[in-house]
């Protein structure tokens, strides 16, 4: 089997000025394989376009099947790959998604059977990201009943764990600044927080679990502050607290004693490592997008098994991307949970992929079609930017 062409996709603008980037990956027997990169939001979009547009022509002629004989070539065929790097890296994992989803199709195998076999079937989620609200009723949460009222959505809609940063807008709105939230909170800010946390937990009860999600944008001892304000809470974990450093992650965790979460900005398993060394997160959070592909973040995971540290792939991009997550967290013995992130359910968005996964009683189901379980829809083609490489 040979590559014969590969098909890039740019989507047009979604809803939020996401732009999802494609690949169509077509082989001699008639079999094709479909990828994406994980870099939907914000400027790195056309970037990333481009980034594919070069990396293509290395796979023409070569065998999708060999996906380790390919990873190897555009890791060290490109020159800038050798340190990771979220355009590089993203542009490698699209590829190396569409190389499983075409291995799958050919011996009629979904991808959680080629990675070992599934140990469960249904992966439970959390809604994620509602501090932006809910698609279908788009509202910032700005004061207490805003998050209530979130939280108490997703309870209606069968979840039990929700993610919410809690330190993005200030009571009329507003989006706090960086000089707000580091180096020190002041204390009517934290004050603010903890009130949002403990609507969120009222309203959840005690046996639902609160991911709190910061983006990095606080400081190692604003994070401190925060993490240590509101862990009478109940905490599950504490999601990019800091920027994704060792040092300031451990730190982080030695004083809060919250487990920290991060991954989305590492890029291969020498970055996870390093983290996973200095104990500085107990959950990774590799995008299968951006981190180079079910190759290499099957290999992350498996290292961080070693470890004993839990995995939740951070989910940020199409439906395809679900599905991609749910065969690999179906494999993985120390899963956690799966995240279902609101960002990505906006009508434009579900209608670039011919599948619609969605989760029932806060609960997903494995895909069991072969490959990836999904594909780029022919609304796509239509609409999108394409660029085919021969």
């Amino acid at each position: 089997m040979k590559i014969t062409k590969i098909d890039l996709l740019y989507s047009q603008p979604v809803e939020d000025g996401w732009r999802p980037v494609f690949c169509r990956v077509h082989t001699d027997e008639g079999i094709y394989g479909d990828g994406e990169v994980a870099l939907s939001f914000d400027d790195i979009t056309h970037a990333a376009f481009g980034m594919m547009q070069d990396m293509a022509k290395l796979l023409i002629g070569m065998n999708p099947l060999e996906h380790e004989v390919i990873w190897d070539k555009l890791y060290h065929k490109t020159f800038f790959a050798l340190n990771g790097g979220p355009v590089v890296f993203g542009a490698i994992s699209a590829f190396d998604i569409a190389c499983w989803d075409i291995k799958g199709k050919k011996y009629g195998a979904p991808l959680h059977e080629l990675l070992g076999g599934k140990i469960r079937s249904e992966l439970r989620c959390y809604a994620s990201q509602l501090q932006n609200g809910w698609p279908d009723a788009r509202k910032p949460c700005a004061v207490p009943d805003d998050y209530r009222a979130v939280a108490q959505t997703a309870l209606d809609r069968g979840f039990d764990a929700v993610k919410l940063n809690f330190t993005t807008f200030r009571p009329d709105g507003v989006r706090y600044s960086k000089n707000d939230q580091a180096p020190y909170l002041k204390r009517d800010y934290l004050r603010v927080i903890e009130e949002r946390v403990k609507a969120v937990r009222e309203t959840l009860g005690p046996d639902g679990d609160i991911i709190l999600e910061n983006h990095c944008y606080t400081d190692k001892e604003s994070a401190v502050q925060m993490g240590n304000a509101v862990k009478p809470y109940g905490i599950m974990y504490f999601e990019e607290p800091v920027a994704p450093h060792a040092d300031l992650l451990a730190y982080v965790h030695k004083n809060t004693g919250i487990p920290v979460a991060s991954g989305e900005r590492m890029y291969s398993r020498w970055q996870f490592k390093e983290r996973l060394d200095k104990e500085a997160i107990q959950v990774i959070q590799p995008d299968i997008g951006t981190c180079g592909g079910v190759t290499e973040c099957k290999k992350i995971c498996d290292m961080a098994y070693v470890y004993e540290a839990a995995v939740q792939i951070h989910v940020c991009g199409s439906p395809l991307m679900t599905a991609v997550s749910l065969n690999l967290e179906s494999v993985l013995p120390h899963f956690i949970i799966h995240e279902y992130n609101v960002n990505t359910v906006m009508p434009k968005m579900l209608a670039l992929t011919k599948i619609d996964y969605q989760p029932e009683n806060g609960y997903f189901s494995v895909p069991d079609l072969p490959g990836i379980g999904n594909e780029i829809s022919d609304e796509a083609f239509k609409t999108c930017e394409v660029v085919t490489v021969e």
